[in-house]
């Protein structure tokens, strides 16, 4: 049964948009008429063409349909008849791209080819990843490659953000402690030694200086803020700024380490994920060093792509380079010499999230404590700017 796109208002007026399945376009607005909706626009699914205004399906929802749509391919369910059952089984985002895949793949199209109008749901990656399952008429274990990859993908990125997470918290409220001190606290309490007309230590007069000049100049401030992060998000992606970031990255010690682990585990992976789906090697180096987010290791694993192109083995052009960890280099080379370089690859990529899970543990262990001690020593320089003045007045009065 074909399907249709649809755009329609419900009784408030809001907008709706999504997918349903009809004989006929007419047949398709009556049962939009029937659910309470006004049809505005209803157009079929094109075989091989983007749909615009396509919903987005988010991480966990792309890994639990792909994960069942890979069991009920196992159970032996024709593919027309797995996307049916799983756009029974889903709601939302997901239910309208499972009709939208069925009514593509009843038209002739490959599972692949049906994916390509959903480019914001499914990356090239993916889709060269199913494209190559059902060459090799293994699509089944494709897609739980697929499923394991992306949630393990996903564990790896909340695993980053929420080692961030708390310090970047902690920074945030102790900055606006700070300020809020400067801005409310510091002015009345150093008023009364401006008016005294004593000589007031040095920690007063420049505690004083930039109390005033946060208070006269805190809009300017807040305005160049806001133009600096505008200008810096305007310029994070182009590739010259990228490259210069990149390079800088890998120049600080402890970053360093934790931006090439991070890269590496995920470059790993995803070679091993495509090897395993029967993808050629050189594609397979393509699309995984996409998914490096570092611009001068990604450059790195393009000039080693080149090399494995010239007739070098993997491992060794990756050693040229002279930043990639050792122990993922040996793991390649020995999956090289045995025939079995996927099962490396993996085993390099559990390894170094191990060692990136550590590394991540000990800096969120650091950087909470040297947080709390940046800010407690802000807030003690500022206690004793205030109180100095004072014992200095007790002293010449006693």
């Amino acid at each position: 049964m074909p399907a249709f796109q649809f755009q329609a208002l419900d009784a408030t007026g809001r907008s709706e948009r999504g997918v349903l399945q009809a004989d006929t376009a007419r047949a398709a607005r009556s049962l939009l008429r029937e659910r309470g909706l006004i049809p505005l626009e209803v157009e079929p699914v094109a075989a091989g063409a983007r749909v615009p205004g396509a919903p987005r399906l988010g991480a966990a929802g792309r890994v639990v349909l792909t994960r069942q749509l890979a069991t009920l391919v196992r159970a032996g369910l024709p593919l027309d008849e797995a996307l049916a059952a799983l756009a029974d089984g889903a709601t939302g985002p997901g239910r309208a791209i499972a009709l939208a895949l069925r009514a593509r793949v009843g038209e002739g199209a490959t599972l692949a080819q049906a994916l390509d109008g959903f480019p914001q749901s499914f990356d090239t990656l993916y889709r060269a990843s199913v494209a190559a399952g059902e060459r090799s008429g293994r699509l089944d274990r494709v897609l739980l490659r697929l499923a394991a990859h992306l949630e393990s993908r996903d564990a790896l990125r909340r695993k980053v953000v929420g080692a961030l997470a708390y310090p970047a918290l902690l920074l945030a409220v102790a900055l606006l402690v700070v300020a809020g001190l400067m801005l409310y606290v510091v002015p009345e309490v150093t008023g009364v030694f401006a008016r005294s007309g004593q000589a007031l230590p040095w920690p007063t007069r420049l505690l004083m200086a930039a109390s005033d000049l946060l208070r006269a100049g805190w809009p300017w401030l807040l305005g160049a803020a806001l133009v600096a992060g505008t200008a810096l998000a305007a310029t994070w992606r182009r590739p010259g700024f990228a490259g210069w970031r990149a390079r800088l990255l890998l120049r600080v010690p402890g970053v360093r380490r934790l931006a090439v682990a991070l890269d590496t585990a995920r470059f790993a992976r995803t070679l091993a994920m495509l090897g395993a789906a029967a993808v050629p090697l050189l594609d397979a180096l393509r699309l995984s060093t996409a998914t490096v987010a570092n611009a001068s290791l990604r450059a790195a694993l393009e000039d080693a792509a080149r090399q494995v192109r010239e007739g070098l083995p993997l491992s060794r052009a990756l050693a040229r380079d002279g930043r990639f960890p050792a122990v993922a280099l040996r793991l390649v080379a020995s999956g090289e010499r045995a025939g079995r370089l996927d099962e490396m690859l993996d085993a390099a990529a559990d390894q170094l999230e191990r060692e990136l899970d550590t590394t991540l543990s000990v800096a969120t262990a650091a950087l909470g404590p040297a947080v709390i001690l940046a800010v407690g020593a802000a807030v003690l320089f500022i206690v004793l700017a205030v109180l100095l003045p004072i014992f200095e007045l007790n002293r010449l009065v006693g």
